[in-house]
């Protein structure tokens, strides 16, 4: 099975930085879009930033220009930079992946998503 995991989470004071990644494991022929979500208490998983094979990224209003997406496609990684961090962006930080998976002789495409990993900023 194809699975992906977070790291790079944890406690940061308000105006500084964090660097998230997460690495993919399987039988990888190929990664499509490979994305960050993030979910805080009581409100929906909202996209936080995106980038697709070709490296077409996309990011939400509220953290263009702090975060950063990109891919290592060698190592089926993907990292989010994120730099002057608000109190805002405490949440839980989830990778997903459209990882394309030899199974046998045949390939299937997986929505993956990993476990997540806790982003608390103090104010």
């Amino acid at each position: 099975q194809v699975q992906v995991v977070e790291s790079g989470g944890g406690l940061v004071q308000a105006g500084g930085s964090l660097r998230l990644s997460c690495v993919a494991s399987g039988i990888i022929d190929s990664i499509n879009t490979m994305a960050w979500y993030r979910q805080a208490p009581g409100k929906e998983r909202e996209l936080v930033a995106s980038i697709s094979r070709a490296s077409v990224t996309n990011y939400a209003d509220s953290v263009q220009d702090r975060f950063t997406i990109s891919r290592d496609d060698p190592k089926h990684t993907v990292h989010l930079q994120m730099n002057s961090l608000k109190p805002e962006d405490t949440a839980v930080y989830y990778c997903n992946a459209h990882i394309n998976a030899r199974q046998g002789v045949s390939v299937m495409t997986f929505d993956t998503w990993g476990q997540g990993t806790q982003v608390t900023v103090s104010s």
